[in-house]
């Protein structure tokens, strides 16, 4: 899910240690983007500036979480995004009074989309609640940034050639202190009473508080704990003559995301020029480039154009009625992406070009716009254009990282990474027609915190935001793979098909639509107009309501017999249905926002179903009817590797982090089960066959449920991982399945990564020494909390 929370909040404390403040559902929505799991609130607490005090929001700005006393500006620099993959916790700010240090941290619950604020104290010994901050940091990326070797040789080789001396360095989002360690190294800096005597000095800025605590412990175990000085707070709170001494010399500090500007590197070098750093200061990095090209891609398109997709299906349905273009579409912005999977997918049409220079030792400006002649390679259709950035470490260009997809020449390309990604800006519509050698003027334009694009005069310009209402017209943001799913002619046709035939047995006289499905919405409107249809929408709210009124007329039903309802199905009575019992209870399931969670996190419709079970009737038709978990096990070298055990990172100790950060080969478990779009991790290939390890039937209410299951390999290989999903049985005759498997390509899958990889020989054939030929996975759901326990064993 998607939080928008304040940095500051008042709240009535009722405890020394921990309080809690129960806010209710959150809604999700796409109003932030997702990039880098977690790793966001190390970066962005140390660069934003404060917004004022009082409000607790969800990411839909119409729909308050919970207020604590209202403010007229409610605006956030976007870099206040969160992405919560599961069940656990996200910072919200981090406060302090007197000597005690608070964080308040969301929890959610998936299964039921309450949420509760925990205020977290760190006592006078400095020892917060452990077991609350390391379920967060083992689902970050913070362990993909570390195993990032050729990022951490290209920061260490820049850092000794800029510091030659003792000098006064600021270490901006210091996370495990790597960068500050390599500074103090370079300056002599060591645990000893001499550690300060030659005027060097380093300073750690972090402002998230479970990873200043594991600063400290890394620091400590490298001898560093007296050579750096940690500040646990944002960099526009430290003051010079109060935290620190004097302006700093040098500025080292990663913060980046995929698109470069995301995590506030705009804002933050400005304040520390402004307040920190001294003229002319040097600067690891140097400077950033950004980079782009056009190409051409259906799988892209795909992702974006629903109308013209939806014009090629012919199944009478229309989500995006004629007239009504841009009624649904996807948020303007730049799409964090592993492009590379898509090699074969994308015709490129145009060189590299340059686009943006951003000198981190110069004040930036906040805004800019620069236009791009770029001149055809290849005739085709410009879909999108692909971006992806260079860093120049050092002032001489001799160092260099780059995030170039691979087919980029001299990009300095290495192994592949999570933590950054290439970026994706769609063309509208079916994009832009050009021929070999002509030249089309690329517009882009840059705030603090994002990229945008312009093809011109080709392309009319857009408005941003999530909702764009302009004379009645409407518009509702959802993810790109959302919108491929609702422009999949196969998807719509075994959904269609699944409701035709529950509608066949009878004409349901009530309707709960128990998730976010305006399609499934939409068809049993048109299809059974004679029923009451009673719509949760718990992520999507009003816009659900407001985007059935605005496609009615063209789907030829009317909204007399629509509701949306607010109340939480745990507080239903036989009043809110109108004295009628629910004959028909669908979802696909889908819940808007939740685009990052894990697959059986969609078992909340489960829970929604058991919180009805009285105010169904003996007959009533559920669906989807069960939901299969599926597991396969498979090569994921690059995945594994990105999340293994660390030692020493250039030269310092990282192997405490490991049990934190849910390191592979050093957990018991190999780390927690995370959500990836598997087909983008890089090398991967299927061992065995696909088994079901567990069925959750929602014919009857949410129980336990244990599963087992022997996955035979059947080919040989190198297994790193199991991948786990849900196949959702729609009809009681099990003949309608939709799968969210890894063939699927617009759903994640949960990946739980194996401890140590295990050499896989073919199940019935003759083994080599060291080979498995089959594991044994055991799977349990609680339903209490909705966490889903995988274990597996060799046999």
């Amino acid at each position: 899910m998607y939080v928008q929370v304040p940095w500051q909040a008042n709240f009535h404390e009722t405890g020394p240690h921990l309080s809690r403040v129960t806010t209710g559902p959150v809604q999700p929505g796409p109003t932030f983007r997702p990039f880098r799991h977690f790793r966001l609130p190390r970066i962005f607490l140390a660069a934003a500036k404060p917004s004022p005090a009082g409000t607790i929001r969800s990411a839909d700005d119409d729909v308050p979480a919970a207020m604590v006393s209202p403010t007229p500006d409610r605006r956030l620099i976007p870099s206040a995004r969160l992405v919560l993959p599961r069940l656990g916790f996200a910072l919200a700010r981090a406060m302090s009074s007197g000597s005690a240090q608070r964080v308040f941290q969301l929890r959610l619950d998936p299964l039921t989309g309450d949420s509760e604020w925990v205020v977290i104290e760190e006592d006078a010994g400095g020892a917060a609640p452990e077991s609350l901050h390391e379920g967060l940091l083992a689902r970050t990326s913070y362990l993909d940034m570390l195993n990032d070797s050729r990022r951490n040789r290209a920061f260490r080789e820049a850092i000794d050639k800029a510091i030659a001396g003792p000098c006064r360095v600021l270490d901006i989002g210091a996370g495990t202190g790597l960068l500050s360690m390599m500074a103090a190294r370079a300056m002599g800096l060591r645990d000893s009473p001499t550690c300060h005597s030659n005027n060097g000095l380093a300073t750690a800025c972090e402002s998230y508080l479970p990873m200043v605590k594991l600063m400290r412990k890394v620091l400590h175990a490298n001898d560093m704990a007296r050579g750096i000085t940690v500040l646990y707070k944002r960099s526009d709170e430290i003051r010079v003559g109060v935290d620190i001494e004097s302006r700093a010399d040098v500025l080292v500090s990663e913060i980046l995301d995929s698109e470069l500007l995301g995590e506030g590197l705009i804002p933050t070098l400005q304040h520390a020029h402004d307040m920190l750093l001294v003229e002319n200061p040097v600067t690891v990095p140097y400077k950033a480039i950004v980079y782009g090209q056009l190409v051409e891609s259906t799988y892209l398109w795909k992702l974006h154009d629903l109308y013209n997709k939806e014009a090629e299906i012919s199944d009478g349905i229309h989500l995006v009625p004629a007239g009504l273009e841009r009624i649904i579409g996807v948020k303007l912005q730049q799409h964090p992406m592993h492009c590379d999977a898509l090699k074969r997918e994308i015709k490129l049409l145009s060189e590299p070009f340059r686009i943006f220079e951003f000198n981190f030792g110069k004040r930036p400006e906040s805004h800019g716009e620069t236009a791009v002649r770029v001149k055809a390679t290849g005739s085709g259709q410009v879909n999108a254009v692909i971006s992806w950035w260079m860093l120049q470490l050092d002032d001489k260009g001799s160092i260099h990282y780059s995030t170039a997809p691979k087919w980029i020449t001299l990009s300095g390309a290495g192994n592949w990474c999570d933590h950054w990604k290439q970026c994706v800006w769609f063309i509208p519509g079916k994009g832009v027609p050009l021929a070999k050698d002509e030249e089309i003027s690329l517009r882009a334009s840059h705030g603090e915190t994002s990229i945008s694009y312009q093809l011109e005069p080709h392309q009319p310009k857009s408005t941003e935001g999530d909702h764009n209402i302009k004379g009645g017209d409407f518009c509702l943001a959802l993810s790109p793979e959302r919108i491929a799913i609702y422009g999949d002619a196969e998807w719509r046709l075994s959904v269609l098909n699944a409701i035709k035939t529950v509608l066949q047995r009878r004409a349901p006289s009530l309707c709960v639509i128990a998730d976010d499905s305006i399609f499934l919405a939409l068809l049993v409107a048109r299809l059974s107009k004679a029923s009451h249809i009673m719509a949760l929408f718990p992520g999507l709210q009003d816009k659900g309501i407001h985007y059935l009124e605005a496609v009615a007329d063209a789907n030829g039903f009317s909204m007399d017999h629509v509701e949306f309802v607010r109340k939480k199905t745990a507080n239903w009575t036989g009043h809110d249905t109108h004295k009628k019992a629910v004959d028909l209870l669908i979802a696909e399931p889908f819940y808007y926002g939740s685009d990052g969670m894990l697959p059986w996190q969609n078992l909340r419709f489960w829970n929604e179903r058991t919180a009805l079970d009285s105010l169904l009737s003996k007959d009533a038709s559920i669906m989807p009817c069960k939901g299969l978990l599926k597991v396969c096990a498979m090569s994921l070298p690059d995945l594994w590797n990105s999340r293994r055990s660390l030692d020493k990172i250039e030269g310092f100790d990282h192997s405490l982090v490991n049990a934190t950060l849910g390191a592979c080969g050093d957990a018991v478990d190999g780390g927690p089960c995370l959500p990836f779009f598997v087909w983008q991790c890089g090398e991967v290939k299927e061992l065995s066959q696909i088994v079901t390890v567990m069925e959750f039937d929602f014919s009857r209410p949410i129980s336990p449920c244990q599963g087992k299951a022997k996955v035979k390999f059947s080919e040989r290989g190198i297994c790193h991982g199991l991948v786990l999903w849900i196949d959702w049985v729609m009809d009681a005759e099990n003949s309608i399945v939709v799968s969210t498997g890894p063939d699927q390509r617009y759903w994640k899958q949960g990946v739980k990564l194996l401890p140590t990889p295990v050499a896989a020989g073919i199940h019935g054939a003759t083994t080599n020494t060291g080979e498995t030929s089959c594991l044994i996975v055991r799977t349990s759901f609680n339903p209490s909390n909705g966490e889903l326990v995988i274990n597996h064993i060799p046999s």
